[in-house]
């Protein structure tokens, strides 16, 4: 049982910022620390410096740390942003840039990667992904590569906190290829696609064991020495960990710039289209996710420097409305279909900017219910709990929408930062993570669904799948499942 007067540390490297938390057993954030990053992109590319990384991470734990007894620091854990890696040296120290998650220049090479993995992954890579970022510098760095060695971002880190090579976590491996329902690299295809097997790390589950903080690592980010060091996830799965949702069926709807949807599964769900792909949860069944290109980014760009909170006011009166949205801020959508061409489009003329707003929210709840009704066509369990996140959960009246047009109960839980689930991971050392987040997530609020107001947005929801499917986007397949599903 985990005491209150312990505190474990969890690091969360995101794109602008570095952050830690530290958090006692019973789930009270007591320190905080947060260092901004910078990187350089240019057309496709994305990169960062990784001793930035290191410094801001380094800084952001000393800031949280500051006042907490050394002696009630109990463990440490590190996400970070997936699919994003670099090459280092056989010291650790880094030979290239850090390619961030959402740099895509690695085309040619994403579809080299999917001819070669067909019938070994049920999901298909897309250039940000770090395998095809990998044959990238491979094609561009090969002067380098017969002493270099893969590394992921949170990697990195924990190398220099342990202060010596450690395993890759399983979750970061992921999209580097890692098949993780037979737990090792598929050799076959990276023998294929040419990629050496000095450059891959060993590979461990999240929430193993990696060693402890070095005295050097002690020094700079104010961890005792001997703190142990756990193996952490991606950033997404962090904030899955923070949302609690680990019990079977169990959802977290994580809806900021764009919708991202993650669960929990004791069996791995296949889905043929390879939209949807699985993270393997540390307690040993599977965590599915995928994630949209709509999302409430498209509130900010339409209504700029707004107070949202009053459109949303403003939106409440015009739930009847007949103007329809589909929020997708650029080009392109990816789940719960794919579709390279589709674009946000509004349909009718609002009478005013709060009727306006109105339809983009209620696209959004719309297109957040679609994914559901595909997860559903795919076969997965989501009659758990439903738990959101995410910016968009600062709006009151957006999530009692979402629940509404859902038809379903949401929870809100109090801290849902990336950095927190990984303190609940070191928190599980030797132990289930579910049993952790049991004891140290705590709940801001539940919101029930007002009677009566899922069937009023049915109409709405309707006329959404017939627009996306009349304009070729949405397979005939799904359409018919999501108006099959009307009554459920």
């Amino acid at each position: 049982m985990i005491g209150d007067d312990a505190v474990w540390v969890g690091f969360d490297l995101g794109t602008q910022s570095a952050r830690a938390l530290a958090v006692s057993g019973s789930g009270e954030v007591v320190g905080r620390g947060s260092e901004p990053l910078t990187g350089t992109r240019r057309g496709p590319c994305h990169e960062q410096d990784p001793e930035l990384w290191w410094q801001a991470l380094a800084a952001a734990s000393r800031c949280a740390l500051d006042g907490v007894a050394p002696a009630r620091v109990r463990g440490v854990a590190t996400d970070a942003t997936s699919g994003t890696i670099l090459l280092v040296d056989r010291s650790g120290d880094a030979l290239t840039p850090g390619l961030m998650y959402d740099d895509a220049r690695a085309v040619h090479q994403a579809r080299l990667v999917n001819e070669a993995g067909k019938g070994t992954w049920d999901y298909r890579m897309q250039p940000g992904w770090a395998l095809p970022k990998l044959l990238w510098l491979l094609d561009e760095r090969s002067e380098i590569i017969p002493g270099a060695r893969l590394s992921h971002q949170a990697d990195y880190i924990t190398r220099r906190l342990v202060g010596h090579e450690v395993p890759a976590d399983s979750s970061h491996a992921l999209k580097t290829g890692y098949d993780l329902a037979r737990d090792s690299w598929p050799r076959e295809v990276l023998d294929e696609l040419r990629v050496p097997g000095h450059l891959l790390p060993d590979v461990v589950r999240s929430g193993s064991r990696l060693g402890q903080i070095c005295e050097a690592a002690d020094r700079q980010t104010g961890i005792p020495a001997g703190t142990p060091v756990i193996a952490g996830m991606t950033d997404g799965c962090g904030a899955q960990l923070a949302a609690g949702a680990l019990s079977e069926g169990s959802s977290n709807s994580v809806l900021g710039t764009t919708l991202a949807l993650k669960g929990a599964s004791s069996e791995r769900v296949r889905d043929p289209a390879g939209l949807l792909y699985s993270h393997r949860s540390p307690d040993g069944g599977w965590l599915p996710g995928a994630a949209s290109s709509s999302g409430a980014g498209v509130l900010s760009t339409a209504f700029p420097e707004r107070d949202l909170d009053e459109l949303g006011r403003r939106a409440a009166e015009h739930e009847q409305t007949d103007v329809l949205a589909y929020p997708l801020a650029s080009r392109g959508e990816r789940f719960p279909f794919e579709a390279p061409g589709a674009r946000g489009f509004l349909i009718g003329e609002p009478a005013d900017e709060g009727e306006r707003f109105a339809a983009l929210l209620q696209g959004l709840a719309f297109l957040e219910r679609l994914c559901f009704d595909y997860l559903d066509l795919l076969g997965a369990s989501t009659g758990g709990d439903l738990i959101l996140t995410g910016g968009a959960t600062r709006g009151h009246y957006l999530t009692q929408l979402r629940a509404d047009v859902l038809g379903r109960p949401v929870r809100v839980p109090l801290s849902a930062e990336s950095a927190f689930g990984m303190a609940v991971l070191a928190a599980s050392d030797g132990g289930r993570v579910a049993d952790a987040a049991a004891g140290m997530v705590q709940l801001r609020e539940v919101i029930e669904p007002r009677e009566g107001r899922r069937e009023r947005f049915n109409d709405g929801y309707v006329r959404l799948v017939g627009e996306l499917e009349h304009r070729g986007w949405l397979g005939s397949a799904l359409a018919e499942h999501a108006r099959a599903r009307m009554s459920a």
